[in-house]
């Protein structure tokens, strides 16, 4: 009989996974508790949190998830990855006519949170819009969003937004397949060289593969925010 080896993290580690934030700061902060009460039952060495990317854009309150975050990482280790809509925001100061691509993917109530008018249909709008939206963004959080890695790595983990292409090397992936790839991923059977632990594409539950974990479960429309805690080569959901 074969021995299934189940992937684990170091000694010690410790790894709360959230997925899709997607604006929703009321659903950010309950999971602020129930990790900050999961962490007081039961002290780990090295604890870090690994925020899957999409923390902005569809809900209400993206403003307020970016100073969250920023706040929480002044006093807990954390990792905020990013996701495709990082992308498009960050691209949209740079290349205002992406705007249409943008909004249609919730960027409109990015640009409200931030008290803007998310209203442009001519070129000259969308320069407009894009350097009212650049004029607004604090410094702090222009920073976050320029300065955010597209994995983490810890043990026999690989933590990633949307997923990474089969076949290539973990360590040769393009950043574009990263942020967004879907299908060829999600339709992949054989194993990985670590097990990916990602977003991106929602579903009701998480999802449990053999070679992958999904934990987007769709906060902004479901009011679920999921946080998985691996510990050795145990998962939980906190």
């Amino acid at each position: 009989m074969t021995n299934v080896v189940r992937p684990r993290l170091p000694e010690g580690a410790r790894v709360y996974a959230i997925g899709d934030i997607h604006g929703c700061a009321d659903l950010l902060e309950d999971t602020f508790a129930r990790i900050d009460a999961d962490r007081a039952r039961s002290a780990a060495v090295q604890a870090v949190e690994v925020y899957l990317g999409d923390l902005i854009d569809r809900g209400p309150a993206t403003r307020r998830v970016i100073d969250m975050l920023i706040e929480r990482a002044g006093r807990r280790k954390i990792v905020c990855l990013k996701g495709n809509h990082e992308e498009l925001a960050i691209r949209f100061l740079g290349s205002p006519r992406c705007f249409s691509e943008w909004s249609g993917l919730g960027g409109r109530e990015t640009l409200i949170s931030y008290g803007l008018v998310p209203v442009a249909r001519q070129p000259d709008e969308m320069v407009a819009l894009a350097n009212a939206f650049g004029a607004a963004l604090p410094p702090a959080h222009r920073n976050f969003l320029v300065g955010l890695p597209t994995f983490y790595s810890c043990g026999d983990f690989f933590f990633v937004h949307a997923g990474v292409k089969p076949g290539v090397p973990l360590e040769r992936q393009r950043e574009t397949d990263l942020l967004w790839i879907r299908q060829e991923f999600l339709d992949w059977d054989a194993p990985f060289e670590k097990m990916i632990v990602h977003g991106h594409t929602p579903v009701r539950e998480p999802d449990f593969r053999e070679n992958r974990i999904n934990i987007d479960t769709g906060a902004y429309a479901t009011g679920m925010l999921t946080c998985l805690r691996i510990e050795g080569d145990t998962l939980r959901l906190v």
